[in-house]
Order: structure tokens, then C-alpha cells, then sequence
């Protein structure tokens, strides 16, 4: 090893083999002179240093211990600096973390001795609109969502994208995802499963109430403008973790955003594998009949 590599740990605390794991790999990381920390409410838990949330993407590489949620606001984090995460798979169902328990050790190995591949996936932008004027914005790497506020009746949603009006939905919501959550909301939705290598916006309509609408896809350049026609308030939130109101009469517009979340890639099929054997079912082993 040359230079002293930095690693931050961060763990779903309601995992305890998570965060049993979390304790013995950065045990073994200290025994090998590399510097870790972990976030402040496990690191009293595994021995760990403590470092500031802020200070998260301050390091070499950011490990997560969890599920796609506990990766995800990894992301959410390490996006702006493009720290490269490795996410360790302790959790329901995994399609974005990349790393099996067993594997871990042999892929910091590979980390620290320069040879991990990495892979840059999209995340998009959401803005909201009010008066023609910016007033907030929030970044996703799964999706971002407009949705009815719970006391709302079913709203119309007007789509326009690069100033040309598509189409209405009567729905609960829209869906614009990237390719890495095309397998997450999207996908509940009946959203298409895109490979997450490529660049792309994905819309999909929560429970439309009609029968022939239909997702769209949309290149990476696009700009999707969502307004809502009827009258009635709803909500924008990124990722499932921020929430921010949006009021009759706003929009929100949906763009590729300038940074990308950096993932350690363990093996270069993990996308068909997980295809393969957790959404097509299993591995077909012989002829019919």
C-alpha cells in the first residue's frame, strides 16, 4: 500500500449483522494502517472514530453497510465531492448495493491497490417553479416523485418536455427516475427496467386512472416540465427522504444533474446477474417437458 488511504463507514443501525460486520472490517482496516471513521451514531458501537456527517465524503472511499436505502444517502452525501462508494449489501433486496459480505474483504484489497473499477451513474435534478421563478431544488440518484398530498383527491398532471406538450395524466403522481431506480419505485409503477450504465429520464405514472397510459422515456438531455392542472396541493420528494410542498400553479422541472454518484463495481455483471435471478426469476437449467 502506498499512501495512507481514508475510508468512512456508514451502517443501518437497525441491522445487527451490519453492524457486527461494520466492527470487523474496520478492525481489519486499522490492522492494515488505513485510517477509518465511522458516522457519529454507530461508531461508539464498532470502535470506531467518530466523523461529522458533513465530513462524510472527506475520505478515500465511503463504505456503506446496508441496504440501496443506507447507499443512497451515501449518495446523497458524497455526490457533490464524487467520493466513490462501496455499498455492502445487508438489506431486503440490494439492486444498487454491489457488494456481497463475503466479497468485502477482497474488494477493499482491490481498492486500496488502485484496481476497483468504477462506475458513474446519473442522478437527476428537481426544481420547483413559482411565478416563472426558481425556489428550491433537490437531487436523486433513484428517482424524483410528484405526488398528491395525502388530503388531496386524484390531480391532473400536465407533462411538457423541451417546451412541447406530451401528454395529461389523472394520477397520484409522476415518477421521474433515473436508470439506477428504474428497479425501485419505478419499477412498483410498472415503469421499464433500464440498464443503469445508461444516461436517460424515465416517467411513469402512479395509478393513472385510465387504462392507456403509458411510461415514457426520455434522452438525457431533456427537460421535463410537471405542473399540476387541477386544483389541489402536492408534494416533491427525492429519493423518498425529502419532502418539500408544491402548491397549485407551481411546476417542477426534472433535468440530468452536473454531478453523478461514483459506485465501486465488484463485478462488471452484477445488473444481469440481479436481473436475471431477482426479477425474471430463476435460471432456466433444462429443455420443457
Amino acid at each position: 500500500m502506498g499512501a495512507i488511504v481514508r475510508i468512512h463507514i456508514l451502517v443501518h443501525m437497525h441491522r445487527p449483522d451490519a453492524i457486527t460486520a461494520a466492527e470487523r472490517v474496520g478492525a481489519m482496516l486499522q490492522a492494515k494502517g488505513v485510517e477509518v471513521f465511522a458516522e457519529p451514531d454507530v461508531a461508539s458501537h464498532i470502535g470506531l472514530p467518530e466523523i461529522a456527517m458533513n465530513e462524510v465524503p472527506n475520505a478515500d472511499l465511503v463504505v456503506t453497510f446496508g441496504g440501496d436505502g443506507t447507499l443512497i444517502r451515501a449518495a446523497q452525501l458524497c455526490s457533490e465531492a464524487g467520493t466513490p462508494i462501496l455499498g455492502v449489501y445487508y438489506g431486503r433486496f440490494g439492486f444498487v448495493t454491489q457488494c456481497h459480505p463475503n466479497e468485502i474483504g477482497a474488494a477493499l484489497s482491490q481498492f486500496i491497490d488502485g484496481k476497483s473499477r468504477i462506475e458513474s451513474r446519473m442522478m437527476v435534478e428537481a426544481e420547483i417553479f413559482r411565478d416563472g421563478k426558481p425556489v428550491a431544488a433537490l437531487r436523486a440518484l433513484n428517482e424524483a416523485v410528484v405526488q398528491r398530498a395525502a388530503t388531496t383527491r386524484i390531480l391532473d398532471f400536465e407533462v411538457v418536455v423541451d417546451g412541447k406538450f406530451i401528454t395529461q395524466y389523472a394520477a397520484d403522481g409522476i415518477i421521474i427516475s433515473s436508470p439506477t431506480g428504474s428497479t425501485a419505485y419505478n419499477l412498483s409503477a410498472g415503469g421499464p427496467i433500464v440498464d443503469p450504465s445508461l444516461d436517460a429520464l424515465i416517467l411513469s405514472p402512479i395509478t393513472p386512472h385510465t387504462l392507456n397510459t403509458r411510461s415514457l422515456v426520455f434522452g438525457p438531455d431533456s427537460v421535463i416540465d410537471v405542473q399540476i392542472e387541477t386544483r389541489g396541493d402536492a408534494v416533491l420528494s427525492c429519493d423518498g427522504a425529502h419532502r418539500l410542498a408544491v402548491l397549485s400553479g407551481d411546476y417542477v422541472r426534472i433535468t440530468r444533474s452536473s454531478v453523478r454518484t461514483n459506485l465501486v463495481c465488484v463485478d462488471e455483471f452484477d445488473f444481469l446477474t440481479k436481473l436475471s435471478d431477482r426479477l425474471l426469476g430463476a435460471r432456466h437449467t433444462g429443455a420443457d417437458g
